[in-house]
């Protein structure tokens, strides 16, 4: 009776503790989701606003060198491999401060037509990379955390995937679209 006790108990906490390695693996594989989902968002917030940075550029709204270095450096950006990806990416963002906080350029573009639309769209981009940028380094954080533990790397419970790194770019808004 009591060898039956022992194989029940046993049995019991084999059961409980594969639930256990199952439950961590299915949570390691949802962050990786959401670390992947985030950083395609990430992606597209970075597109849109070197989208917008062109258009800007090619308005016809700015003068001629301003527009040229804002349009190299949004170019440098979508050109930019992954090595290169974060540097371009700042510098993309300190030449949109260097544009936009110039003096009178929001009132100057205001009284363009279409202008006024178009500084619009450059805010909700620049805001949308900076949200973007937050909510993808928390994901990384998170991700991270979880495959540090160590039942995951024993099991190896990531697989082979790769450390999930952050991405670091100055993306601070321009003063006049400065919202914090």
């Amino acid at each position: 009776m009591t060898s039956i006790m022992v194989v029940l108990i046993v049995g019991i906490v084999v059961v409980l503790a594969a639930v256990y390695i199952s439950w961590r693996a299915g949570r390691l594989d949802r962050l990786h989701i959401r670390l992947e989902l985030a950083g395609e968002s990430l992606s597209a917030a970075l597109m849109r606003r070197r989208a917008v940075a062109l258009e800007l550029a090619g308005s016809r709204l700015l003068d001629p060198a301003t527009s040229l270095v804002l349009a190299a450096s949004a170019h440098e950006a979508r050109m930019a491999g992954p090595d290169e990806r974060e540097r371009a990416e700042s510098d993309l963002s300190r030449t949109l401060r260097a544009v936009v906080d110039q003096e009178r350029f929001g009132e100057k573009l205001a009284e363009s037509p279409g202008g006024q639309a178009l500084l619009e769209e450059l805010e909700a981009a620049v805001a949308k990379v900076v949200y973007s940028r937050r909510f993808y380094n928390n994901a990384v954080g998170v991700t991270r955390t979880a495959q540090r533990r160590w039942l995951a790397r024993v099991l190896r419970l990531a697989g082979h995937t790769e450390y999930p790194q952050f991405f670091e770019i100055d993306d601070n808004p321009p003063e006049a679209m400065a919202t914090e």
